[in-house]
């Protein structure tokens, strides 16, 4: 599939062998020291089938998100984007790449449990929110959903 390059060097593609440990780390700094969460809940059953998505940028990760599909709805999860290239689009070019991963694929939605803290992040990538907020990993939560043009 696709490959964005956004400004200042950034590549943001599917993962490749040797990606994956470094996506999680930034997971682990950005959920769990930065955040709060639990390791054990940090990391689940559904990194094995994942498609995981990373943002590189001089040869680092320094950004992820993953795809769980699900037939025609696939489920995004686990964006974080290292504190040191926050602000600078990353997070909206890993969207817009799991949109096109998750078209190709089949899916005609995408959902998300979006931090309330972030929806509108979520928001002006066209996700509208679904049902009442709830706690997650200690944290407050929003289902989020987005169609997906065939």
């Amino acid at each position: 599939m696709g490959e964005i390059r956004p400004r200042d060097g950034v590549t943001v593609r599917r993962a490749r062998d040797g990606d994956l440990a470094a996506a999680f780390a930034v997971r682990r700094e950005v959920f769990c020291a930065e955040q709060g969460v639990p390791e054990a809940l940090e990391r689940d059953e559904h990194d094995a089938a994942a498609l995981h998505l990373v943002a590189v940028a001089g040869g680092e990760v320094v950004g992820t998100c993953r795809l769980v599909a699900g037939g025609r709805r696939t489920r995004l999860g686990r964006m974080a984007v290292a504190r040191s290239h926050r602000g600078r689009g990353l997070g909206a070019e890993l969207i817009a790449l799991a949109h096109e991963e998750a078209r190709a694929a089949g899916a005609r939605e995408v959902e998300l449990h979006a931090q309330v803290a972030v929806r509108d992040f979520y928001a002006r990538a066209g996700y509208v929110p679904h049902g009442d907020e709830f706690e997650e990993a200690g944290i407050r939560h929003v289902a989020m959903r987005r169609r997906l043009a065939p």
